[in-house]
């Protein structure tokens, strides 16, 4: 976006018509920020609605310090985490072994295409899915992750090894049901 500072500028001095323009330009990319920590459309339209009410009274501490966008995408996944937290209560795992990998072929992978995969994230149990998004689509680390979501470490990591494990499944499952009528 060419004028950026300058939008941000206006929206610090509450200028509306510059907040619309924000809005606009980055609703679509947050809103795919919400649908991947949403149970549902409709959630994740508040937590858009929330977050851009967070971004406009907050706006005046962006430090025009590195990256806008990923400031603004920070505060629509803390939303979404606080909504998370207010909804669920994690459980430890202690064996992980249960969901070591077994080797599969880079051909069933290969057979899946981004669409399919984030419908089958979207359908992971809701701390499986929050854990994999805050790890592998917004590179949080395990610490992060469990200082956000209030968890163990060891938790954070076991959620994500259960998350690529279900996903695993749904892919070589997929995989088997197209090669057979396929046939």
């Amino acid at each position: 976006m060419e004028n950026l500072d300058q939008l941000i500028d206006e929206c610090k001095s509450g200028k509306q018509s510059a907040q619309s323009q924000l809005y606009k330009a980055f609703a679509p990319i947050l809103f795919g920020v919400c649908v991947r920590y949403a149970r549902d459309q409709t959630e994740a339209e508040d937590t858009l609605h929330e977050g851009f009410v967070t971004i406009f009274n907050k706006i005046e501490q962006f430090a025009n310090k590195g990256s806008f966008e990923g400031w603004m995408k920070r505060i629509v996944v803390n939303i979404a985490l606080e909504k998370y937290r207010k909804r669920y209560r994690l459980h430890t795992v202690e064996d992980m072994t249960i969901y070591d990998s077994k080797n599969v072929s880079d051909d069933v992978y290969s057979s899946i295409n981004a669409k399919q995969l984030m419908e089958y994230i979207q359908e992971l149990p809701p701390r499986y899915k929050m854990v994999f998004n805050l790890y592998a689509i917004d590179g949080y680390s395990h610490k992060e992750i469990a200082e956000e979501m209030g968890i163990a470490e060891g938790t954070s990591k076991s959620n994500l090894a259960r998350a690529r494990k279900i996903l695993q499944n749904k892919i070589v499952i997929m995989s088997q049901i197209k090669e057979k009528y396929a046939e």
